[in-house]
């Protein structure tokens, strides 16, 4: 097995913490600030099936979520697909109406031209450029579109 990459990035976003939260939650919306992502479905309250699109490499997998706590955390892990990765979005009170929202991945690059493109940083910049998107999308909207407050 090769070894896995990893990527970390933030964002502070003016928004309340469940306000944040709760849209991350919202998994179906993520191809409206993710780039790359051209559908998720909600198959069950922890497992979703992800169709994505990345430099013309289109894969599907399913993630079960493995935590969640409202207001803090969210934890995945790919359980079968065309993809393997593992990570964490959690939620940080900056102030009443602002929240920092840290990602972290684990993940397996395959292929020439996914290992290359995980070298030059490709991920990296991807994670980062995501996470400002949601940062302008949830500015922008002011409220999230819908939230599910269960643990697992």
């Amino acid at each position: 097995m090769t070894a896995l990459s990893q990527v970390e990035e933030s964002v502070e976003v003016r928004v309340p913490v469940h306000t944040a939260y709760n849209q991350w939650t919202q998994f179906e919306s993520f191809p409206e600030f993710m780039d790359g992502v051209e559908r998720i479905e909600q198959r069950t309250d922890t497992l979703t099936h992800w169709v994505t699109k990345v430099g013309g490499q289109q894969r599907e997998f399913d993630a079960e979520i493995t935590e969640q706590i409202p207001d803090e955390r969210v934890a995945w892990t790919t359980v079968s697909g065309e993809a393997r990765q593992a990570g964490v979005v959690t939620f940080h009170r900056i102030q009443d109406d602002t929240t920092k929202v840290m990602l972290q991945m684990d993940f397996d690059p395959s292929g020439v031209a996914e290992t290359v493109g995980d070298k030059l940083g490709f991920v990296k910049r991807q994670v980062s450029g995501d996470l400002q998107r949601f940062k302008r999308f949830m500015e922008a909207r002011g409220s999230e579109t819908g939230a599910w407050r269960g643990e697992v």
